[in-house]
């Protein structure tokens, strides 16, 4: 059974396909949530036909009843002649002091201080703060009061499910392994997850546990188009994204004019979009009122003291590359300078690096069935109420010497993302040493930082103990394993003066280790190299080229060159050939691989284009199809006696944008790298079998 027939079976109801909700969206400027909402209502089935009808009926639920800013007179003019109308808008609602009456604002619709029930403001209370999207049978009633208004709010409905069972959401999560689940969950969020690795969409889960976990701080700082905001934005009815990074003190905790509470005191998520710049125009008290906030989950304006549980996110673009900010400066760099306190960043519990998250395109948008995510938004509002943070250690113990709120840190992303995988709290000792690498090394980025800044916070010690065996393990940053010549925690003195040698051996901790990307491939017979999931600076020229040159027979065997990229790759390792070769020398490469059944015949085309473009060259081309069961190794083979195994053959590169302009497509070492591992063996020369 597919992932998709899997999802469609044991949540009935509750999925969606989509693509859907693009499809619908058209021009109407509402949340993915309020569509899926609609798309769930019509489209929970994955028989064509029924899909086509419910597309039809959800659109004309938006052309009839979606308010758009530019037809808002033309909806108040059909709503007064036809005397009560339904339609779909943002309402907000305010207490008229004066008065002592709750007073409805329609965002798009343009109507204000339209007279509402306390009890709708009662059953709804976030309609007082930030605005609630709702279906709404409003009324025309002509009044003789000038400073009346002759709207009325006939019913109101919150755009949300309308049955959560969180037992039965726990028992289908049951009928999936862990695998199969993580893809639901990606697929729910709207990316497909085939094209994103392992470590990728643990970055996309880990967005997540701002909604699933009490008081949890993420920051996550990494290029522009890279989708930091979407679920932020997109993804809850009980998230709140404040755009452009600036909000008062007032609309954050609490205005003491009125003792009106604040985002805080309502959202479960309050994220802040395009955080960083230092253009931004930072109030020191807010950063200071922020910081007791984050650390004691309490706040006060000098009036009293409140607490609340909202999570609070960070998300902003760097303008400077990883190798860069280690060398000169810090992965703070690009905040507003008030931001960049020690004690402030130190309330942070994991930074997210934005960097290893693909650039958004079409591709990555996900084709299958997913939640509605309305109604996993309520899932993880109900996991706040659990705690799974101690879950790991009756497997693992961390290093004593980590400090309370360190601990903390990992702790509260830990718990976060096991709610996600495993609703139940129940996991496997392997998932949860996953788990807890990952957490902790989202906290180690934020404090080997905070003490580039400020060099009196103590170095901290990122190990735990495997209680089985009695083993320590050591924490390392993937920038660390990459580029162990800039990182680590230097002080900003340190950071001007040349990088220092790097004496430190890949093989200290198994689940992490890596070799640095190396300039050019060394001629060491027996070595052994292992890259990581989204590392960069690889190339076939640094990884195969000083073992290929002088070689006048190669063999390529991969089973999987069929599809277009991996076309392309051969294709590239072919023009790196033709590179290694002087003029007037020829190189002959023979490829063996598997035929694809399903696209034999394009396959064939591709290769064999291939083969026509070396043509006349100096690389001779040639490929046949070896269809045995037992054709699964890959290797590279020359007639000079080096035999190169790789685990994943050519295709070492995660997918990537192969428009013209993009640099990951003509520079191999741009690319985001899969996990993989290589080995060098070299025997007697002789000619390379055939």
């Amino acid at each position: 059974m597919s992932l998709n027939e899997k999802i469609v079976e044991h949540f009935p109801g509750l999925v969606v396909r989509k693509d859907l909700t693009k499809i619908v969206k058209g021009n109407a400027i509402v949340p993915s949530y309020v569509l899926e909402y609609l798309l769930g209502q019509y489209c929970a089935t994955d028989d064509e036909a029924n899909i086509q009808s419910g597309i039809n009926s959800v659109k004309e639920i938006l052309a009839n009843h979606y308010v758009n800013r530019n037809e808002a007179a033309l909806i108040r003019s059909r709503i007064k002649e036809k005397g009560r109308h339904k339609v779909i808008d943002k309402v907000t609602v305010d207490l008229n002091d004066k008065t002592g009456i709750y007073e409805a604002q329609f965002s798009n619709l343009g109507i204000k201080r339209i007279e509402t029930e306390s009890n709708y403001v009662k059953k709804h209370p976030k309609l007082l703060v930030g605005g609630v999207w709702c279906i709404v049978d409003l009324l025309y009633e002509p009044v003789e009061d000038p400073k009346k208004e002759p709207w009325v709010i006939d019913t109101l409905k919150p755009i949300q499910v309308s049955h959560f069972d969180f037992e039965q959401y726990c028992e289908s999560r049951k009928a999936f392994t862990t695998d199969e689940w993580i893809d639901a969950v990606i697929q729910s969020i709207g990316y497909n997850p085939e094209m994103l690795g392992r470590r990728q969409k643990l970055l996309q889960l880990a967005r997540l546990v701002a909604f699933c976990e009490r008081n949890f701080n993420y920051i996550e700082l990494g290029p522009k188009g890279t989708g930091k905001s979407h679920i932020f934005s997109e993804f809850s009815p009980h998230g709140m994204l404040v755009s452009g990074g600036e909000v008062s003190m007032a609309k954050l905790f609490v205005n003491n004019a009125t003792g009106k509470l604040g985002l805080v005191g309502y959202w479960d998520s309050v994220a802040f979009d395009e955080f960083a710049g230092k253009d931004k125009r930072v109030d020191k008290n807010l950063v200071d009122i922020m910081k007791n906030y984050m650390a004691n989950k309490s706040f006060s304006r000098g009036v009293e003291v409140l607490g609340a549980e909202a999570s609070m996110s960070f998300l902003g673009n760097t303008r400077k590359s990883v190798p860069y900010m280690l060398k000169h400066s810090h992965f703070f760099d690009d905040l507003p300078d008030k931001y960049i306190d020690s004690a402030f960043l130190d309330r942070l519990h994991f930074y997210s690096p934005g960097w290893e998250t693909p650039m958004i395109r079409a591709e990555l948008f996900c084709s299958g069935f997913g939640f509605i995510v309305d109604y996993l938004a309520e899932v993880m509002k109900k996991l706040r109420n659990y705690d799974f943070s101690q879950t790991y250690t009756s497997y693992f113990q961390l290093n004593p010497e980590i400090t309370t709120r360190d601990r903390e840190a990992i702790h509260k992303t830990f718990s976060g993302l096991l709610k996600i995988i495993f609703p139940n709290g129940e996991c496997s000792k392997e998932e949860a040493r996953e788990l807890l690498i990952f957490s902790m090394e989202g906290r180690k980025r934020i404090k080997d930082h905070i003490i580039r800044i400020d060099s009196t916070f103590p170095a901290v010690d990122f190990r735990f103990t495997d209680l089985e065996k009695s083993e320590e393990h050591d924490i390392k940053t993937l920038e660390e394993i990459q580029y162990p010549a800039f990182a680590g925690t230097r002080t900003a003195n340190e950071q001007n003066e040349p990088p220092p040698t790097s004496d430190v051996k890949p093989d200290e901790e198994p689940e992490q280790e890596s070799s640095p990307a190396p300039e050019a491939a060394t001629l060491r017979p027996g070595e052994h190299i292992t890259v990581p999931e989204n590392a960069t600076g690889y190339s076939y020229m640094q990884l195969f080229g000083a073992h290929l040159k002088g070689a006048t027979q190669i063999m390529v065997q991969d089973p999987y060159i069929r599809l277009f990229w991996q076309l392309k790759n051969m294709m590239e390792l072919l023009e790196m050939v033709h590179a290694l070769t002087p003029e007037g020398e020829q190189v002959e490469v023979n490829l063996i691989t598997k035929s694809d059944m399903d696209r034999c015949v394009e396959q064939d085309e591709g290769l064999q284009k291939i083969q026509e473009t070396f043509s006349g060259s100096r690389v001779l081309f040639s490929f046949r199809y070896d269809n045995s069961e037992s054709f699964h190794a890959r290797s590279i083979t020359t007639d000079t006696g080096w035999k190169i195994t790789i685990d994943r053959g050519l295709d070492i590169f995660q997918r990537y944008d192969m428009n013209q302009f993009s640099l990951a497509n003509k520079i191999q070492s741009e690319r985001l790298c899969k996990a993989f591992e290589v080995t060098y063996l070299k025997t007697e020369e002789s000619a390379c079998p055939r």
